[in-house]
């Protein structure tokens, strides 16, 4: 997500509890919030799937590979 969209939720979080937000607003607020969620998932996700944990015995199992890459949508998240 750009910086120019977070600035514009911060900015309409301000707005929302100084003065309170027009429907609109409202309705912009809830999509760019929704946006920037599945941003934040869609990172994680790709760091999680280049973890590397080195078992007891020494291999080193990649995550990603272990467990199929899925993305959260393919979970049903």
């Amino acid at each position: 997500m750009d910086r120019q969209k977070i600035n514009r939720i911060n900015e309409l979080y301000r707005k929302s509890k100084a003065e309170g937000l027009t429907d609109a607003e409202k309705k912009e607020q809830k999509i760019l919030r929704m946006e920037y969620v599945e941003s934040v998932k869609r990172n994680l996700l790709v760091q999680l799937n280049n973890i590397d944990v080195e078992e007891k015995d020494g291999t080193v199992v990649n995550l990603g590979e272990k467990y199929g890459k899925k993305s959260h949508t393919e979970k049903g998240n």
